[in-house]
Parts: C-alpha cells; sequence; structure tokens
C-alpha cells in the first residue's frame, strides 16, 4: 500500500521542522528576518559573511512556498477555503512556524545578506530565485484572493515576489543572445551556456508572459544540448576558437526544468518531449538496487532516483523529483508516463524517510543506497542542501495525493 496524504503531510512537516529549527536563523539576530545556515551545527567560528549559498537559499524558499500550498490545501479541505489559519489552528508560534511569514522573510533577508541586491554573477541562481519569488507571488495570490480576510501581509508578499521576478527576469533576459545561437549564458563572464541557467529561465519566461523566448530556449537546448543516444540533455558549451565545445555531463537537475518548460508550454511537440524525457529519466537515472536488493513495491520493481552526495549535488535530484511531480499531475501527458513519473517520486520518497537519521534529530541521507547514519554519523555536520532535497521530495510525495487546480499550476511546479 502507498502512504497516504496525511502520511506525506506528516513527513513533510518533519523534514520542515528540523531544517526551520535546525538551520533556520535571524541574520545578526535582526528582528523580522530570516535565513538557513549551510550546515548544523555550524562552526563555531561562524561569521554571517563568511559562507553564502544564495541558491540553496532559493530552494529553502520553494520549499516554504511548498509548505504553504500543503498547510492551506489542507484547511482549504476542512474549511472549504484557502487560508493562512493552519499553523495558528495547531497553536504553534506564527513567527517560526507560518510559512507565508517566514517565506517573506527569507526573500528579503536574502536580498539584505547579499548586500541589498538580488542579482549575483550568476545566471542559473537568479533564475532559480526568480522562479521561487514567482512561486511565492502566486501562493500569496491565490491565499489573498480567496481569503474574506485579507490583509497586508498577503499584499507584502505579493509585492516582495513580484519585484524580485521583475528584478531577476530583466537580468534573464539580458543574458539570453544569439551566441553559440542561442541560450543563456551561466555567469556574467559569458563564457558558458548551459542547461543549468537555460533550463530555469524557459521555465520563468513560459511562466510570464514570454512564451515564444521560452520556446526558442527549449528548442535551442533540444539542438544543442540533448543526447538522443541516451535521451538526456547534457550541462553545457563552451565557444572555442576551434568551435563550440560540448560540455557532456550529465546532471539529474538538468533535466527537471527543461521538463518543467515543456509542460507549461503546451504542445503536441513538447509534451512528447517530455514524456521521451520522464522515460529516459527512469532508464539512466535510478538507483536500479538498493543495498544490493532489488525491492518489490505493490507488485512491481521500485526504483527511487539516484542522489549526488553532497554539496551543490544535494539538491539535484530534489529539483528533478519537483517536476516530475508536476508531470505526473499534467493531464495532457498520456496515463503511462504520469504513472512512472508518479513512481520515480514516490519510491525515492520512501527510500529516503526509511533511511532516515532520528538520534538526536531527524536527518536524511545523501545517498539513496545507506541510511543517513552512514552517510552523515553522528556528530558530523548535516548540509542544508541534501535536507532540503529530502523536504522537497515529501513535499511532492504529498502533493501527488491533490488534484492539480488551474489557479495552483504556478505554485505547485
Amino acid at each position: 500500500m502507498r502512504t497516504d496524504a496525511a502520511q506525506w503531510s506528516l513527513r513533510a512537516q518533519v523534514a520542515a521542522d528540523a531544517i526551520n529549527a535546525g538551520f533556520g536563523h535571524r541574520l545578526l539576530g535582526l528582528p523580522g528576518t530570516w535565513l538557513a545556515h549551510s550546515r548544523c551545527p555550524t562552526r563555531r567560528s561562524f561569521s554571517p559573511w563568511a559562507e553564502w549559498n544564495y541558491w540553496w537559499q532559493a530552494h529553502y524558499l520553494d520549499a516554504l512556498v511548498d509548505s504553504a500550498w500543503r498547510q492551506s490545501t489542507e484547511q482549504s479541505s476542512r474549511t472549504g477555503r484557502a487560508t493562512r489559519g493552519a499553523f495558528r489552528a495547531a497553536g504553534r508560534p506564527t513567527d517560526r512556524a507560518d510559512p507565508f511569514l517566514q517565506a517573506r522573510r527569507l526573500l528579503r533577508t536574502i536580498r539584505l545578506r547579499n548586500f541589498l541586491r538580488l542579482t549575483n554573477n550568476y545566471y542559473d541562481d537568479m533564475a532559480w530565485l526568480a522562479l521561487a519569488a514567482g512561486r511565492m507571488d502566486a501562493m500569496f495570490s491565490i491565499v489573498h484572493s480567496s481569503s474574506h480576510n485579507p490583509g497586508a501581509r498577503g499584499t507584502n508578499g505579493m509585492r516582495c515576489g513580484r519585484r524580485a521576478g521583475r528584478v531577476l527576469g530583466t537580468q534573464l533576459a539580458r543574458a539570453h543572445t544569439n551566441d553559440l545561437g542561442g541560450g543563456i549564458f551561466w555567469s556574467r563572464k559569458r563564457d558558458y551556456k548551459n542547461t543549468p541557467a537555460s533550463g530555469p529561465s524557459a521555465l520563468y519566461f513560459a511562466r510570464n508572459g514570454q512564451p515564444d523566448r521560452a520556446q526558442s530556449l527549449v528548442d535551442w537546448l533540444r539542438d544543442t544540448l540533448y543526447d538522443p543516444g541516451q535521451g538526456l540533455y547534457l550541462d553545457g558549451v563552451h565557444p572555442q576558437a576551434a568551435g563550440p565545445e560540448i560540455e557532456r555531463t550529465i546532471y539529474s537537475y538538468n533535466q527537471g526544468p527543461v521538463l518543467g518548460a515543456m509542460l507549461e508550454l503546451g504542445g503536441e511537440r513538447n509534451l512528447a518531449h517530455a514524456a521521451d524525457l520522464i522515460d529516459a529519466v527512469a532508464r539512466q537515472l535510478t538507483a536500479k538496487t538498493v543495498e544490493n536488493e532489488v525491492l518489490e513495491n505493490d507488485g512491481g520493481t521500485r526504483s527511487p532516483l539516484r542522489l549526488h552526495g553532497g554539496g551543490d549535488g544535494g539538491l539535484f535530484t530534489g529539483i528533478l523529483i519537483r517536476y516530475l511531480s508536476f508531470a505526473a499531475r499534467h493531464s495532457a501527458l498520456p496515463e503511462r508516463t504520469r504513472r512512472l513519473a508518479a513512481d520515480l517520486v514516490l519510491d525515492t520518497a520512501d527510500e529516503l524517510w526509511a533511511g532516515r537519521r532520528t538520534d538526536p534529530k531527524p536527518a536524511f541521507s545523501s545517498d539513496i543506497s545507506l541510511p543517513a547514519e552512514v552517510s552523515y554519523r553522528a556528530g558530523q555536520p548535516v548540509e542544508l542542501s541534501t535536507q532540503l532535497q529530502a523536504w522537497m521530495t515529501f513535499e511532492s510525495a504529498f502533493q501527488l495525493s491533490r488534484p492539480l487546480a488551474g489557479n495552483c499550476v504556478g505554485v505547485v511546479g
């Protein structure tokens, strides 16, 4: 039997609480700020300016939006309307547990910590934050419009997200040039165009009224960085005097936003390619065995997705899972494809939960084949990236239990 929605909600909340309590903090103790440490516990000599993972914070914002959507839909199923009251009804402290409030504070604090700028030197980083801010805006808009008593917090959240989207979207558009035939530059050095920047940028443009620009990026990716033999997208292309040089590394996270962009744009060709990409992910990026045993799940073979260790790689599979969850509820895809996407999400979520470490506090593994007590031994610092990945995966598993309403597409994908 598959885990039901209530259990996935509980598991997602366990991961959320562990991150908010273990990693979340006020910047320099300032009221109204919220940010996440990169590891827990932090170094004794930690300085808030010593280490900065801008794009990890963007995915923390994404996870808070997931949490807000989950809490709102659960409350809505009981009251018949979206609301921010779920946490208050549970009697939890609003400033520490309300994901709406945390999301708004986090986006504001990212700018503060980033020396009063929303931008940085990497276009893929900016694309992730633009997407997260857009989802936050959409979430606030839904709840604000549905509430019988919309308050200033909702409108403040919408303004914050929209402002971030405008600033970051302008940067992404400037990085979209005809060099190398199209695509988005990776950094301000403008010496490499790649899937990590072009994929999420395409999805951003698709969601923000620029479908032609989005489609041109999807077409460029298909023409330039798609490997038909593997059915997956390669990492990028370097301009060289002798001609373009392809970086052929395959990363799981590169597949996710390209999948999301094709689903957002729709159309027969995009949807056919999306279905092919999901098939390729299932063939190429799964851990066919866990601890050297083939696992059985509801009469079939369980194939969780591979993870990519710690550091930046600790987020890679979680990002792919976000868009597989979107695909699993996309009515225009074939039933077989939707079922395959859902199985990939749920199998991975099952393994992450089963391998969790609970002593002294919840932690989730950075390796799908190892329990967390091995990948993160007692006393070893746990990285934010790997824990966000687990949280994102549990939220995605929960989302599979809910229909994808038309006004929620920009929130849950």
